[in-house]
């Protein structure tokens, strides 16, 4: 730490910032980690009750990072004595061929005998994840929060990030009630991020999602597992009620938003044509809306992540942009950012890279 105020800044604690704090912390760097809003904000993209976890991806590129996240969140989950993962399986219906694949991954004929109370649209075949599952969101957030803290990081919420710089080996964080030095900087801003690394800001989009709960407790929402549906005008994704937390879904797809603006809660239009989806893809529910809830993805092209040490300033590294599917992966993002601060090879994440030669539209 010599020359700076702490030996690592984290800038932006939502699960993948939490996740970086703690896996450094229990390594026993010093953490200081930074958010502009308050703890237990909904501004972002880590709020909210459930995610869903599964091994089906369309690249076998993903598999290790995958596996690298079941195994972490089995790591969390001894540490704190929490239940965050719940395994109910998952079918993943769309049309013609698919590229999903995984560990158990599989194409099934009849849907109906792995997963009665989900409807396939008429046409769609379906591939079977056994490993899917309902994590505990949440839950998860303070487990990491919680973690980091109890091995000595310092978190401080409502104090903004406004600029930084690296000068010789240090760099210098400039925020909204005083000026830092650290040994290494993370910027783990979600939708910030754009704001917080302008060089990689024409990379990023940051949409608008909604997602509506239905009651808890009922059969129909207790008998599902993860689903999704690839329609052409956005992809459905159901999460089933799990541990009492309610039958939830929303659309992968959504209008593009100023992170610097609230984001808007779903209008009786918008929660209408969601249950109305939801009724259709599991017609035994009964739509009594319990919650509603918006959030903020932040989107590149490939919907890759991007993650890395930035080339022109290697004292920072940067994990952004998980483009609506990173909750899943918060330990092995918090793991692998640790490795790069502490100056660990990680080839491993070439395929999320910042360096990566372009980021197109391509397969996931």
């Amino acid at each position: 730490m010599a020359g700076s105020d702490v030996d690592v800044l984290v800038a932006g604690l939502g699960i993948h910032g939490s996740a970086t704090a703690y896996e450094l912390s229990r390594q026993g760097v010093e953490v200081l980690g930074l958010d502009r809003f308050e703890e237990g904000h909904v501004r972002g993209s880590s709020h909210g009750r459930t995610r869903m976890i599964r091994r089906a991806y369309p690249n076998p590129v993903w598999n290790p990072l995958v596996e690298m996240a079941f195994d972490g969140w089995s790591r969390w989950e001894a540490a704190s004595g929490e239940t965050l993962v719940h395994r109910t399986g998952g079918l993943y219906a769309h049309q013609g061929e698919s590229s999903l694949q995984g560990p158990g991954c599989r194409v099934v004929t009849d849907p109906a005998e792995v997963m009665p109370a989900f409807r396939v649209p008429e046409g769609y075949r379906a591939v079977y994840d056994p490993s899917a599952g309902v994590l505990e969101a949440a839950t998860a957030l303070k487990v990491a929060s919680a973690g980091a803290r109890a091995a000595g990081a310092t978190l401080v919420f409502g104090e903004s990030v406004l600029d930084w710089r690296q000068e010789g080996e240090v760099c210098i964080v400039r925020t909204d009630r005083r000026e830092i030095s650290c040994r290494k900087l993370v910027l783990t801003g979600g939708s910030w991020s754009g704001e917080l690394v302008p060089e990689l800001s024409h990379l990023f989009e940051v949409w608008r999602i909604l997602t509506v709960t239905l009651a808890p407790g009922q059969k129909a929402g207790q008998e599902l597992g993860c689903f999704s549906v690839d329609r052409p005008e956005g992809l459905v994704f159901g999460i089933p009620d799990a541990a009492g937390n309610g039958f939830k879904a929303g659309i992968d797809a959504g209008a593009v938003w100023d992170p610097e603006v609230p984001v808007a809660p779903p209008t009786e239009a918008e929660i209408a044509e969601l249950v109305g989806l939801m009724t259709t893809y599991v017609p035994e529910i009964e739509p009594e809306v319990a919650e509603t809830a918006a959030c903020l993805y932040t989107m590149t092209a490939d919907k890759r992540f991007v993650l890395g040490t930035l080339p022109w300033a290697p004292a920072v590294t940067v994990a952004a942009a998980c483009s609506g599917h990173g909750f899943k992966f918060g330990p092995a993002i918090g793991e692998a950012v640790a490795d790069l601060v502490r100056d660990r090879p990680r080839p491993d994440l070439a395929f999320i890279g910042v360096e990566r030669r372009s980021i197109e539209r391509t397969q996931l």
